[in-house]
Parts: structure tokens; sequence; C-alpha cells
């Protein structure tokens, strides 16, 4: 049993290993934590995925929550984990609550620098660049995509809708495959849109409805209007969630645009821990996790 627990604890610090990695974009030091598999080929160009923290959190918080390495580890993957400034992301939104926002970092700078200082060192395919991330993270995802959309062949974002007031400017120069993620009951990221709450009354900006993020993509990328729909399997009765899917396809260039429409689920990462209470952030999924969204993004590589 003791040999059992010591193996365990191995393979969870494996896991978890990434190093740190430090570049100057403009006149700021950006810092990441970037994940590689020890085995990855090296024959061959491999998939590049970028997930971002939420608001006040952190890249080595993000990874743990997300549990990326794992899915990178089995698929060969390369997982990048961004710092923001301030623990923050400059996503579109108009507030002064985040230093992010009040300074107006360019966050789309330091994608770039990343991108391309991580495909000098390893064999990144320019097609398989994804991209996901939780709350403000997940509202950056949406407008990093928006903005890079000829770097980027699919999001995934997570309890964070398109920020107001760039949705009047919401013009993608390509079709980006997108898989929205959102619990239907997030009292912090409201379905409905509106204001973003952290329940201390700081105007933190607004998102429009996720409907409404769903609608800009599909017309953005050409998708059919109706969409495919179906029922997730009820892993765990216990969580109080249930998870609808609509997926509309026939996209540009083999788009498509997918919902995951989370009943009773609240501002929280899929099979990830309850990181607050629930009378904070609602409650966790436990049908469906990390793996969902790899699978999206490894059927939706760029043409």
């Amino acid at each position: 049993m003791k040999q059992t627990l010591i193996i365990l604890t191995l393979l969870a610090t494996a896991a978890l290993h990434a190093e740190s990695l430090t570049l100057t974009v403009g006149a700021l030091e950006r810092e990441c934590l970037l994940h590689v598999p020890a085995d990855l080929p090296k024959e061959q160009p491999v998939p590049l995925v970028f997930v971002f923290h939420g608001g006040g959190g952190t890249a080595a918080g993000t990874m743990g929550l997300s549990r990326f390495n794992a899915v990178a580890e089995r698929e060969k993957c390369i997982v990048v984990y961004p710092q923001g400034i301030g623990r923050s992301w400059n996503d579109g939104r108009v507030t002064q609550v985040s230093q992010a926002h009040r300074e107006n970092v360019d966050d789309l700078a330091f994608f770039d620098a990343l991108l391309a200082r991580i495909s000098k060192v390893h064999r990144i395919d320019p097609k398989r660049v994804f991209a996901t991330g939780i709350s403000n993270g997940g509202i950056f995802s949406h407008y990093l995509a928006a903005n890079r959309a000829e770097k980027i062949a699919a999001i995934a974002p997570i309890v964070g809708g398109i920020a107001e007031p760039f949705d009047q400017r919401f013009h993608p120069a390509q079709p980006v495959s997108v898989l929205i993620i959102q619990g239907v009951a997030d009292p912090l990221v409201p379905y409905t849109g509106g204001k973003v709450a952290a329940g201390d009354g700081k105007d933190r900006g607004s998102i429009i409805a996720t409907d409404a993020a769903v609608k800009l993509w599909v017309q953005a990328n050409g998708c059919l209007p109706t969409p495919e729909t179906s029922t997730l399997p009820d892993l765990d009765p216990k969580d109080e969630c249930n998870t609808q899917t609509f997926a509309w396809k026939g996209g540009r260039i083999g788009s498509e645009v997918m919902l995951y429409r989370v009943e009773g689920g609240g501002h929280t990462w899929p099979g990830g821990i309850q990181y607050l209470p629930q009378r904070i952030i609602g409650r966790v999924t436990h049908d469906f996790d990390s793996n969902a969204v790899w699978e999206f993004f490894k059927q939706h590589p760029k043409p």
C-alpha cells in the first residue's frame, strides 16, 4: 500500500511539473509556466494549448485546476499557462478594477511573443494552436480569437462571455471553432449577460448574453443556423448539474460552434475542484472535464 502511495505521489508531481519562462514584451517583464512532455515527438510538429487563469488567479493555480498537464502527457502536446499583469487580462471590458484594464496592458502582444518564443524552441504546428481559460481567462479567449483568428484554430471559453463594448467591433478575420462552456446558475458571469459580479459592488464591466455570443460566432463562421442538440450522460447525480449540448456545424473551412449549457452549473471548471464555497461560485459539474475541451480541439485544426 505504501509503495502504491509513493507511485501515485510521483505521478501527481510529474503531472504538475512545468518550467518557468520569462520574456520582455514592450516595457513589461512577462511570465508563464510551460509544460512539455518528456517524450514529445521530435520528428513532427505538435499542438500548443494556451490556458488562461481567471481574474485574481495564477498560472500555477490554473495548471492544477484544469489538469491539462495530464492531457498533454497523453496526447503529446505542449501547454502554456501565461500569467496576467496584476493577475488579470485585458479582455475588451471597460473597468478600472483590474490592473490589466487600468493600464491597458497589451496582452495580445504577450500572446504573439509567447507563440513566437515557444515556436523557436519547439516544433509547433501552426494549424493546431488552441486557447481556453476560465472567467477573465475565458473572456480573454474570446477576445484573443477574434483578434488573432489567423493564428488560433479553436477556443474553449469556460464561464467567460464576450465583453461589452468589444462585441460592437467583433469581426474575426477568419473562422475559429468555438466551444462555449457556461453554467446557467453562474452567480459571477451571468448566462444572460450583464455586469460581471464578485460580491463587492465594484464595476467589473459587462459581458453579452451567452446566446448572443453564440450567435456572433455562428454568423462569423458561417455555420448552419439550426444546431444539433443532445444531453450528456449524468455521470454524477450528486452534483445537481446536467449538460445540454448544441452544435452549429457547416461553418467555413470546417469550423463549428458548440455550446455546453450546464444546467445548475456555477462559476467553475468542469471536473475541477470546488475552489470556493457554493454560496459564492455555485456548483461544479462532474459530467465532463478538460478531456472534452481537448477532444473539441483535436477535431478542429485549421485546414
